[in-house]
């Protein structure tokens, strides 16, 4: 990929924001860009992001979301703006760095040998070799989720939430997010459901990658609790509703307000 623009969605990471990690990559990796959305932190990660900014403003801008919106709607808002920025390939990558930048890299690499696939999805599979750390719960609750998930949106995926994801720049991705989001806590399932309803089942197996992550460590400090996984499961079987059984791509909840403000272009 020429040009591939990573989106990292923020909100009061100023104790987890890896700065010195996201300088490092930028410098080794020119051809990769960064939008930065500032989800409406209330501690000092605008100041952060500025800084980060004004440093190589050429790989990084940042989007300041006026009021806290949701990790949904940081990513969505985020890879709008990446998608009209000309990136050939546009995706998203959590703030703490659990899965390292260098898994960016092999994503790239993915989409640059098989014309075929579209979507690269990270996965945490606890492999041979991979360094996974995980906490035991949280690794059996994931499996388990992930199973139902891809059992009723009908995708052989191992794991759907692994915060690293990578599409091809192209008229299906823009679909996949010219609408909010209906879920809070599940959207990767949300944007594969909605590939499913673009492309048809069979042509989103064929376009999707799914790319065991080298290494994964779990970060202090997650903002999802224990009781999150209920609402995540309520969310699913919407998604199932709306996606798969109802087999439309419309947008229940209503429009969510854009309220953004560019401050650095990339």
């Amino acid at each position: 990929m020429h040009h591939t623009t990573l989106v990292v969605p923020c909100y009061n990471e100023e104790e987890r924001l890896r700065v010195g990690a996201f300088r490092m990559f930028a410098a080794a990796h020119p051809s990769i860009r960064f939008v930065m959305v500032n989800d409406g932190s209330r501690d000092r990660t605008a100041e952060i992001l500025a800084d980060l900014a004004a440093a190589r403003p050429r790989q990084f801008a940042v989007l300041s979301l006026a009021v806290n919106s949701g990790k949904a709607e940081a990513v969505r808002q985020g890879l709008v703006h990446a998608l009209e920025s000309g990136a050939d390939a546009v995706g998203f990558i959590d703030a703490d760095l659990a899965v390292p930048l260098d898994e960016v890299s092999r994503m790239i690499d993915v989409l640059d040998r098989r014309p075929d696939v579209s979507v690269v999805v990270g996965s945490r599979l606890s492999l041979a070799g991979h360094a996974i750390r995980r906490r035991r719960i949280r690794r059996l609750l994931g499996r388990c989720f992930a199973a139902v998930a891809a059992s009723l949106i009908g995708l052989p995926l191992r794991d759907t939430q692994c915060g690293l994801k990578l599409f091809r720049s192209d008229g299906t991705t823009r679909q996949l997010f010219a609408k909010p989001f209906r879920s809070r806590w599940i959207f990767d399932v949300e944007i594969l459901a909605r590939l499913i309803v673009a492309q048809g089942r069979e042509a989103a197996i064929a376009q999707v990658y799914e790319m065991p992550v080298e290494e994964w460590s779990e970060v202090a400090g997650s903002k999802l609790k224990s009781g999150d996984f209920v609402k995540a499961v309520g969310e699913l079987l919407g998604i199932y509703a709306t996606y798969i059984r109802g087999g439309g791509d419309g947008l229940p909840g209503g429009q969510v307000r854009e309220n953004t403000d560019v401050r650095r272009a990339a």
